[in-house]
C-alpha cells in the first residue's frame, strides 16, 4: 500500500483575483513531491461552484466552457464528521437515496486563493469546521492580515512603523457615492496627495493617487464595486518597496530574502504586476513550476540595505508573525521613503502570488519550492493534531444532558 498523502489544491473563488488564483493553484500542483503526495484540483468558479476533473490540472482549460463544466464533477465539502480525518468532496447532485456520494478523499487542503472568500479566513473557517488538515495562516489571523485598516492596529499596538490611515467604508444603502465633506471629515489630518487603495484587495487592484478630497471621491466607485471598505494612507513620496516572507517551518522562526520590486510607473498596476515581460513569463524555471505570474515583475532580490535597516525589516516581520501565532509562509510588505530612509510596514499577503517561493530560494538557507510545499504540508497535519478535539468535547460538570453511549 501507499503512503503518499492526497492533497487538494483549491484556487479560483469568489473573488477579483479569480485569474491569479489560478496561476498559483496551477504552480502548486506541478511542484509537489510526486515521491510524498498525489494531487488534484479542485477548482471554484467566479460564482462560487466547485469542480474536480483532470482537466483542471491544464492551464489551457480556463477558465472552464460550459461544455467542459459537463465533464467536470461538480461537488461540495462533507462537513459531517467522517471520523478518519480526512477531507471529503461529495456530489452536490442527490443520490437515489438522498445523501450525494463521495466524489473525492484528501488528506491535506492547499487554499492557494488571493483575496476575498478564500484568502481572508473564510474557506479556513470551513476546513476548521469540517476537521480538515490545511496549509496556510489559520482563520483569525487570515481574517485580521486582510484586512490592512486591522493589521495596522496591530502593528501600531507592536510599535511598528506604518502610516497613519483612515477608513471609507461603502454606503449602506449599496451605493457608491459619498459627499466631498464627508470624506473631507474622515480624512481629517491626512495630508494630501493620499493613496487610496481597497481595504481587502491585493494585486494593486484598485489602487490610485489622490490630490484632493475631489479626486478621492473620483476613486471610490472603482474600489467599492470590489471591497466594502477603501484605506487612503499618505502618499508616500520617492517610493521604495521591500517584502520579506516569514514562516516557521521547521519549528524555527525565520525570514527569506528581501525583495524591491523595480516599478516604473509610481503605483504597479495589476496587468503590469502579472502580465509584464515578453509574452507574461519570465526566463527563470525550477523543475515542476511554471514561470509566470509573479514572477513576470521585474524585482532585486537581496537588495543593498542599510544593515539597521534590514535589521528592522527582518525583526518587525517575525515580531508581527509571532503576535498571529503565524503559520504558512505570509509576506509582509514595507514602504520607504529613498530619501528620508524612512521605513513603514504596509501590510500582510496571507497567501502571496506563487506563494513567494522565489523569496526562499534566495534565502541565506534557500529552501526549494517542492521542500517548502512539503513543510507546509507537514505544518499542517501537525496543527490540526493539536487543535483535534475529542469525540465529545464537552467537559462532564457541563453535562446538561444524559449520555447514552
Amino acid at each position: 500500500m501507499s503512503d503518499k498523502k492526497t492533497i487538494a489544491v483549491f484556487f479560483g473563488g469568489r473573488s477579483p483575483e479569480h485569474d491569479v488564483s489560478i496561476v498559483t493553484g496551477l504552480q502548486v500542483l506541478k511542484a509537489l513531491d510526486p515521491s510524498r503526495f498525489d494531487a488534484f484540483a479542485v477548482y471554484i468558479t467566479t460564482d462560487g461552484q466547485w469542480y474536480v476533473g483532470e482537466e483542471l490540472h491544464e492551464r489551457d482549460n480556463f477558465l472552464p466552457t460550459r461544455e467542459m463544466k459537463k465533464r467536470l464533477s461538480n461537488v461540495t465539502l462533507d462537513t459531517r464528521s467522517t471520523g478518519n480525518k480526512k477531507g471529503v468532496l461529495i456530489s452536490k447532485q442527490k443520490s437515489l437515496f438522498g445523501g450525494g456520494k463521495i466524489v473525492k478523499e484528501f488528506d491535506v487542503a492547499i487554499p492557494a486563493f488571493h483575496g476575498l472568500f478564500g484568502e481572508d479566513g473564510n474557506i479556513q473557517g470551513l476546513f476548521e469546521v469540517a476537521g480538515v488538515p490545511y496549509t496556510g495562516m489559520r482563520t483569525r489571523a487570515s481574517s485580521v492580515t486582510m484586512s490592512k485598516a486591522l493589521a495596522k492596529d496591530v502593528m501600531n499596538l507592536l510599535k511598528i512603523p506604518t502610516l497613519p490611515y483612515a477608513l471609507i467604508k461603502r454606503p449602506q444603502d449599496g451605493g457608491y457615492h459619498i459627499a466631498v465633506d464627508k470624506i473631507e471629515e474622515l480624512l481629517d489630518g491626512l495630508v494630501y496627495p493620499v493613496c487610496v487603495k481597497p481595504c481587502h484587495l491585493g494585486s494593486s487592484i484598485g489602487v490610485a493617487k489622490g490630490n484632493s478630497a475631489e479626486e478621492v471621491q473620483a476613486c471610490l466607485p472603482a474600489i467599492f464595486k470590489y471591497d466594502s471598505a477603501a484605506i487612503v494612507e499618505p502618499f508616500v513620496s520617492n517610493l521604495v518597496e521591500y517584502n520579506v516572507a516569514v514562516s516557521a517551518l521547521g519549528g524555527v522562526v525565520k525570514t527569506s530574502a528581501i525583495e524591491r520590486p523595480k516599478n516604473t510607473e509610481e503605483l504597479l498596476d495589476f496587468k503590469q504586476k502579472y502580465l509584464s515581460g515578453e509574452g507574461g513569463k519570465s526566463g527563470r524555471k525550477i523543475p515542476g513550476q511554471s514561470s509566470e505570474g509573479m514572477l513576470s515583475l521585474t524585482r532585486e532580490l537581496n537588495p543593498q540595505l542599510d544593515p539597521k535597516a534590514e535589521e528592522n525589516i527582518r525583526s518587525w516581520a517575525i515580531a508581527l508573525f509571532e503576535k498571529l501565532d503565524g503559520s504558512g509562509a505570509p509576506r509582509i510588505d514595507f514602504v520607504s521613503d529613498s530619501v528620508t530612509e524612512e521605513i513603514w510596514m504596509n501590510e500582510v499577503n496571507p497567501c502571496p502570488g506563487s506563494f513567494g517561493y522565489f523569496l526562499w530560494e534566495a534565502a541565506d538557507d534557500p529552501v526549494l519550492f517542492m521542500d517548502m510545499l512539503s513543510s507546509l504540508i507537514d505544518e499542517a497535519i501537525e496543527l490540526n493534531r493539536q487543535s483535534a478535539l475529542s469525540a465529545d468535547p464537552v467537559p462532564v460538570d457541563a453535562y446538561l444532558f444524559k449520555r447514552t453511549t
